[in-house]
């Protein structure tokens, strides 16, 4: 930053006007593609494909470039944060931080009857802006958990408000150094959270990681400190020794024991959720023991109506997210009483796209890949047939996220008009998943997230959109695939939602991988290299080829009742480990049925599906 935009005592600004917060965000960008391999790192499981940090970089990338087409004006600015956060946010950390951003940039954002360029931002409106930001993530989930992104972004607000109190009883007031001295405060606060983070929740502990949102929302503060003072960005993000230990397995190009190159140094994706409950980072995840039904719907209500609403809901289940305002919000609950839960969406408003899942029969799949940037017609590998017209019309058309050319064929082939492609380490922005909508043949779309971490940006498209768009949240590729098994394009977006849901809920998904990282997993002491096979619950199988790691696996999830067996062959596949696996399933599992295909996926040379 230059004079020109900071008013500044000795080095340190007391203002900020409206072209540095700009640069915050640019340097803020810059800061988190500079370390988003470390923050990936920060996984729960030691899979290759951890991604927290480069979704946050990516999603901080749709804000810059939308403030390149932006004015000057602080209105503008805000307004380009804001939209850039909602439209690029990626996977649920990038969700959490559009939630951030979006609280911030509507308090520093004029207000509709201000003329001319507002005040310059100064210690007491950063302070309410990092507030704000706090309790609009934080609003997003009912009972937020503590260890995660939204403790520690509200453990700095509280500590920002705490040092800009105390400057305000001091005569002199905040000074030459207040904006500095509340960021510092702010910073310090929040990297003591998050260095606390695994004492409050038990699954970081035992990973030996802190949570990789909050490091990389700890940036943020990092690249304020930069702007007002000029300070370095810090060359590593700073973490506990134990916890640097932990990770440096998984530094990029480092060879594994076997000497193959680490692969998250080429693709990295999350098992991080916040919103959903799938996982760690977020709030509880569901028991099937306990509450029967997820009930989602949109709700158009005022919002001086929500806060009544939720607390209704409070009393009515678990695992409640709301996303929304200016009249539009997202609904979601677990209960085991749908009617209230409906009833009080009526009271507040008008309840629509009621979806009602009986979470008993479903079996939840494991999150296992995303995709990222192009979307296709549904025949046009790598290229961008998706103008509707060339095709004919369907009364419904399905967009599918694939991983892999391999896996594009199958869904193609099963039905899906539209795939949205990349890897694990691109989950698709909402606008990009809104621009394959706005390219499929119908005005009824459903899409298949085909991983739990894209199912938040998935849900948030039909809010963009006039077509009616239905979300089916499956949460790995045997569930899409599956999924589509139960489609009709005759059938409009409702009925097919319905019917695919419940095709979808009838696998179970399991895969196999390199650990990274030495870890302690129920089946004992894992080596960094080791292959290892996850289903829904995380590591459950342990070996020294892929091979055997995907025999231990199946011993695992296999039941009685199991009838078909579906294998989806990645790029490391070995012929003759794959050989292997279908004689122990012809041996010890005659009934079942194997179905072989080649998806050509990376990092994961095995996928399976179960019925």
């Amino acid at each position: 930053m230059g004079d020109r935009d900071l008013e500044s005592t000795a080095g340190s600004a007391t203002v900020l006007d409206s072209e540095a917060l700009a640069e915050t965000m640019r340097v803020y960008r810059a800061a988190l593609e500079q370390h988003r391999i470390t923050i990936d790192r920060l996984n729960v499981y030691p899979v290759p494909d951890g991604d927290t940090g480069t979704n946050m970089a990516m999603t901080l990338a749709a804000v810059s470039e939308e403030l390149l087409g932006s004015g000057t004006g602080r209105a503008d600015i805000c307004r380009a944060i804001s939209h850039g956060a909602l439209m690029g946010a990626r996977g649920n950390s990038g969700v959490i931080v559009s939630q951030l951003l979006r609280g911030f940039a509507a308090t520093l954002a004029p207000g509709d009857d201000h003329a001319g360029e507002p005040p310059p931002i100064d210690a007491g409106m950063l302070a309410k802006g990092l507030v704000a930001a706090s309790a609009a993530a934080d609003s997003a989930v009912m009972r937020p958990v503590e260890g995660t992104i939204l403790s520690v972004a509200r453990a700095s607000a509280q500590a920002a408000q705490r040092t800009l109190e105390a400057l305000a009883e001091d005569s002199a007031g905040p000074g030459a150094h207040g904006l500095a001295a509340v960021l510092e405060s702010a910073k310090r606060a929040g990297q003591e959270a998050l260095e606390a983070t695994p004492q409050q929740l038990p699954v970081l502990a035992d990973a030996g990681v802190v949570d990789a949102g909050a490091a990389g929302y700890l940036l943020l503060l990092d690249a304020m400190l930069h702007v007002v003072d000029g300070r370095p960005l810090p060359a590593e993000v700073e973490l506990p020794a134990d916890v640097a230990a932990v990770i440096a397995h998984g530094n990029a190009g480092a060879q594994l024991p076997n000497g193959s190159v680490d692969p998250v140094a080429e693709q990295r994706a999350e098992l991080h959720r916040h919103l959903d409950g799938d996982g760690h980072g977020g709030h509880e995840a569901h028991d099937p023991s306990g509450t029967r039904y997820e009930v989602m719907f949109l709700l158009a209500a005022p919002d001086e109506k929500i806060d009544a609403f939720k607390s209704a809901w409070d009393s009515l289940g678990d695992s409640i997210v709301m996303v929304g305002g200016d009249g539009l919000w997202n609904c979601h609950i677990h209960t085991d009483d749908i009617g209230p839960v409906i009833e009080a969406g009526i009271d507040a408003g008008r309840p629509h796209r009621i979806q009602i899942t009986d979470l008993h029969e479903q079996v939840a799949g494991l999150g296992v890949h995303g995709a990222h940037g192009e979307h296709r017609g549904h025949s046009a590998h790598g290229g961008h047939d998706t103008v509707s017209g060339d095709r004919p019309q369907v009364d419904c058309a399905v967009i599918a996220v694939s991983p892999a050319a391999g896996l594009d064929a199958l869904f193609a082939a099963l039905g899906a008009q539209e795939i949205v492609t990349g890897g694990q380490t691109m989950n698709p922005s909402t606008a990009e998943l809104l621009a394959a909508v706005t390219a499929a043949p119908s005005q009824h779309v459903v899409i298949l997230p085909n991983n739990s971490n894209i199912i938040p940006v998935a849900r948030q498209v039909d809010a963009h959109t006039v077509k009616h768009v239905e979300v089916v949240t499956t949460t790995s590729v045997p569930a899409g695939l599956a999924a589509l098994i139960g489609y009709d394009p005759a059938a409009d977006a409702s009925q097919n939602a319905a019917t695919m849901t419940d095709a979808a809920d009838a696998v179970a998904a399991g895969e196999v991988t390199q650990a990274v990282r030495e870890v302690n997993a129920s089946v004992g002491h894992v080596a960094a290299g080791q292959w290892i096979g996850l289903d829904e619950s995380g590591i459950v199988a342990a070996g020294s080829t892929a091979g055997a790691a995907a025999i231990g696996l199946l011993g695992h999830m296999l039941q009685p009742d199991h009838e078909i067996l579906t294998l989806i062959e990645g790029a490391g596949a070995v012929p003759a480990q794959t050989e292997d696996v279908a004689s122990w399933l012809a041996q010890h599992w005659p009934d079942v049925e194997l179905e072989r295909h080649a998806g050509g996926q990376d990092h994961y040379p095995y996928l399976f599906g179960i019925e």
